[in-house]
This record gives C-alpha cells, sequence and structure tokens, in this order.
C-alpha cells in the first residue's frame, strides 16, 4: 500500500457513503434523544468538525460550528449553535466506551478542548495509524487515505465553506456526514487487512 499522486486519485471512482436521506442535522432536543439513542449503541464511530474558515491574518477562529460523527449507515451533524445538539456531542464525544476515530484529530481536539471545553475521549488518529503503517515519513489525510484504502475519491468541495453560515447547505450536509462516515470506512477496512 502506498500513498497515490493527485493524478491517480483524480481516475478513482467518486466516494460512495451515506446519502442525504441517511444524515440528520441535530438541532432540537428531539432530534437529539434521537441521535444519542443511535450512537451510544456503537463501538466507534467515524469523527470530525468543521470551523468557520480564517482568510485575514491576525483572526482567531471561533471554534468548532459543527461536529460530525457516523456510523457504517448514517451520518449526524452537530451544529454547535444549537444548545440540545452540543450537549449530546459533549456526552458522546467524553464517552470512554466509544471510539471516535478520524484523520488529523490534533488539532480538532485542541479546538473542541479550548473553545467549547470538551475533552474528547477514546480517539484514533487514522493519518498516524496509516503513516505508521507504510512507513511514510509524512502524516496521511483522509483524501490520500480513502484512495490507499478504499480506492475512491473523497470529494472535497464545500471543505473552504463558510460553516458558521446556516443553514448548511446540500453540498456542506453531504461533504460534513461523509467526512466522518469515510474515516468509520477506512477503519473497518483495515481491520480486514
Amino acid at each position: 500500500m502506498k500513498r497515490p499522486t493527485k493524478e491517480e486519485i483524480s481516475a478513482l471512482p467518486l466516494y460512495q457513503g451515506v446519502a442525504l436521506t441517511d444524515i440528520t442535522i441535530v438541532e432540537t432536543e428531539q432530534d437529539a434523544k434521537r441521535a444519542f439513542g443511535i450512537l451510544k449503541q456503537e463501538v466507534c464511530v467515524g469523527f470530525d468538525t468543521e470551523s468557520k474558515p480564517i482568510f485575514q491574518k491576525g483572526q482567531v477562529s471561533p471554534g468548532p460550528s459543527l461536529i460530525q460523527l457516523a456510523t457504517e449507515s448514517q451520518g449526524f451533524l452537530f451544529p454547535t449553535r444549537f444548545q440540545a445538539a452540543l450537549a449530546v456531542a459533549k456526552l458522546l464525544l467524553t464517552d470512554t466506551t466509544i471510539q471516535k476515530i478520524g484523520f488529523g484529530l490534533k488539532d480538532d481536539k485542541r479546538e473542541l478542548k479550548s473553545k467549547l471545553n470538551i475533552d474528547i475521549a477514546n480517539t484514533l488518529d487514522l493519518s498516524i495509524k496509516l503513516k505508521q503503517m507504510v512507513g511514510e515519513k509524512n502524516s496521511i489525510g483522509a483524501r490520500a487515505a480513502v484512495a490507499m484504502v478504499l480506492q475512491q475519491r473523497l470529494g472535497k468541495g464545500a471543505q473552504k465553506s463558510n460553516w458558521g453560515a446556516y443553514p448548511l447547505k446540500e453540498s456542506q450536509i453531504l461533504y460534513a456526514a461523509n467526512d466522518a462516515h469515510s474515516a468509520l470506512r477506512t477503519y473497518k477496512a483495515l481491520e480486514l487487512l
């Protein structure tokens, strides 16, 4: 297994993750209870966060605008602007019985702790795991990992969009849910190797 080139990644089929109909945006108490009931049963979930991008030198990030968690069949988006969403996300992220799997988690962990006072527990950073597995000098991000392990191309079109704006656009919803979903799928595929 080796890191693919940008050209090799471009030639791969697009990652097919969760569909829009399988994504829940947690806004209300009812949404939060439903999401908690489903996610609490999981042993491991895909995880990521999105923050409003900073375009000017000296500006400080307000912290994560969105927390994403995914099971093998569903994506859950927790906009941090909603108290019910933030409260349940915090319960899940600090739960030591659920492993949170993602890519490049160092910044996510720091931002969650410093901006939202969430001390995430039981994480696995696939960037580090894959780097060690293949003997790479540099860490391996989500796009390269999905290409290497799943032989698919992870779309990154909404990556630099304004995550502080609400409501989210359809492209943002799909991008965010599938970033978390692809981490879980990559992990599951690695377990089979």
